[in-house]
């Protein structure tokens, strides 16, 4: 796990290397183990290390193969490596350290860019081929790991992080109109290959990108879930649904267990990190460490969730830890979990895991995480209304429960200089739900949130605030075959007990009843869900600099009646809107984008 960077030259120039090494310190925190650079004509990379796999410096980057005439960056893991290796092996190939890298690396030169559909991790890699000059990088198939770019005169650079790109210098950092739409529409999601800079875009989810000597790049896209009912099972029983998804997912964390490291969990007390403990449980893992985190509350509005994430770790014999954080420590982390966004992200949750993971990282430096589920399970209260609408109306159905605002009350907010011409948003939902895939409106629904609106927010998420601290998180809901299983599941299946249904049943084999029928919980961060005090201030203060005037994107009426009124205007899911106009100016603010 790791941070990485480039720039490759199209004009004969030869490759920036201060460039890329400023990139790299800007990704410190990503890997704090250990840097290194290469560079060689018109190609320089760049590497952050996180020991994980192979602690030794056998397995540091960039990691050149002179013999095959490959240099590579990687960033993430790749699960079955030790079984590919052992193909290659076979196959011939000598291998010089114990790392993934290097299996990564002699894939590509064994299969080429279809390597990828071999592996089963996350990552973002990037290969140059010292013959050809090409250069190819790829993302995995659920886009846990982040890979941005920014072209400028005859040249590509990459990062870990889109901060990385603005640290270097010489990126168009005007506000995209589109993107800015988009945010406005989807709870500050900005799908691939859009950010909400002009200037910087991301290498989307299950793509390689393959870029020729003279600048030309083609993109394959190498994966695609599939949300329909398949042939092989369409006879299955309820209860051999929950069979084949409770033993998927049982692969999933198994595999997530491969490390030189220990490996702990971040227990919320929710469903999905309960399951993930009692799998590992069953699996022989004893004295597991595990991870909650909990805050002051506010008024009636509790902050911890220590109740059930309690009865797990007696249940299981973790070695627990609450972590419980002083709303003092909330606001003076509030600054760091922003500087660590890659994109602005409004969920108060990013805090939260800033801070946990700030703590967490003082035991570990590998947690499983139950990001995922939700979306593809169908756990939030937004999908039950989907069932059963005709496909015809899918678009608008899932607009009344979704969207922030429509096209027409997006007038009133932003200003008319940043206005699309049409309704940009809707637009890519019609475009995504029209192809094909997918059965139903809640297929469709699902498909969407779970390659898009899943990548962009809590994968994100969670990847930006665990790596500020040198943390690596790992996600078994996101296995792509255990994505791949739950996108075939009957809708009916899975909306059953609320939502999660399928996944609820299964997971009654392995953890408490209580913990599975409780109300559906969050990382609860009571000082921004409502904002007060010196957390208003915070918003004001940015709402009202010299470089929120400067910008203009909201109409100065909309956000005086915002700030009015700091905590009665909500998107159509319940989220703070000032939170999200505010959070947008902080994080420009803070990383000096004017």
């Amino acid at each position: 796990m790791c941070g990485i960077s480039g720039e490759v030259r199209f004009d004969g120039g030869t490759a920036d290397m201060a460039a890329v090494s400023a990139m790299c310190d800007q990704l410190q925190r990503r890997g704090p183990d250990g840097s290194g650079g290469w560079q060689s004509g018109p190609v320089a990379l760049g590497h952050r290390r996180l020991k994980i796999i192979d602690l030794t410096d056998a397995g540091a980057q960039p990691m050149v193969d002179p013999e095959l005439g490959l240099t590579m960056v990687f960033n993430g893991i790749v699960y079955n490596y030790k079984e590919l290796r052992a193909e290659l092996q076979q196959a011939g190939y000598r291998f010089f350290s114990t790392s993934d890298t290097e299996v990564v690396l002699k894939a590509y030169h064994r299969w080429g860019a279809a390597c990828v559909e071999r592996f089963l991790g996350m990552f973002a890699f990037v290969v140059v081929e010292r013959e050809t000059g090409r250069v190819v990088m790829a993302r995995d198939r659920l886009g846990i790991k982040p890979l941005y770019l920014s072209r400028g005169p005859g040249r590509v650079r990459f990062a870990s992080s889109l901060p990385a790109l603005v640290r270097a210098g010489g990126v168009d950092t005007a506000i995209d109109p589109v993107a800015l739409h988009h945010y406005m529409s989807f709870h500050a999601v900005v799908p691939a290959p859009r950010t909400i800079l002009a200037g910087v875009r991301k290498l989307p989810p299950a793509t390689v990108r393959t870029y020729e000597p003279d600048g030309r790049e083609q993109d394959w896209e190498y994966w695609r879930p599939v949300h329909e009912r398949r042939a092989d099972l369409a006879d299955l029983h309820p209860v051999e649904w929950q069979e084949r998804v409770l033993e998927q997912l049982r692969v999933a964390v198994r595999r997530r267990m491969v490390s030189d490291v220990p490996v702990g969990v971040l227990l919320s007390g929710g469903l999905d990190s309960s399951l993930i403990v009692g799998l590992l449980a069953e699996e022989g893992q004893h004295g597991l460490a595990t991870f909650s985190i909990g805050f002051e509350a506010v008024g009636e509005r509790s902050g911890d969730e220590f109740a059930y994430s309690d009865v797990i770790a007696e249940t299981f014999a973790t070695d627990h830890h609450r972590l419980m954080v002083p709303s003092a420590d909330v606001h003076a982390g509030l600054d760091g979990a922003i500087g660590a966004m890659s994109e602005p992200q409004t969920s108060h949750d990013a805090v939260a895991f800033y801070l946990l993971s700030q703590q967490v990282s003082q035991h570990v430096k590998v947690v499983q995480s139950g990001q995922g589920a939700d979306e593809v399970m169908a756990g939030y209260d937004w999908y039950p209304p989907l069932d059963g609408v005709p496909v015809a109306d899918a678009v608008d159905a899932y607009a009344r429960v979704f969207v922030d605002r429509s096209h027409s009350e997006m007038a009133r907010v932003l200003s008319e200089r940043w206005m699309t011409g049409e309704d940009v948003s809707r637009a890519f939902v019609a475009e995504h739900f029209a192809r094909p895939g997918a059965d139903t409106t809640l297929d469709r629904a699902l498909r969407l949130d779970s390659t898009i609106m899943l990548v962009d927010d809590p994968v994100k998420r969670v990847d930006n605030m665990t790596m500020a601290w040198g943390l690596e998180a790992r996600v078994p809901f996101l296995d792509h075959e255990f994505v791949e299983l739950a996108a075939a599941v009957p809708p009916e299946l899975k909306l059953l007990h609320g939502g999660k249904g399928v996944l609820k049943d299964a997971a009654r084999k392995v953890i408490p009843a209580d913990v599975i029928d409780r109300p559906k919980g969050y990382f609860p961060v009571p000082a921004i869900i409502d904002l007060q005090g010196e957390y208003l201030e915070t918003v004001r203060a940015a709402l009202h600099a010299p470089e929120a005037r400067d910008r203009g994107l909201f109409r100065t009426g909309y956000v005086d009646r915002l700030l009015a009124e700091p905590n009665s205007h909500r998107t159509t899911l319940g989220s703070n809107q000032l939170w999200q106009v505010g959070l947008l100016e902080l994080w420009l603010q803070r990383h000096g984008i004017r």
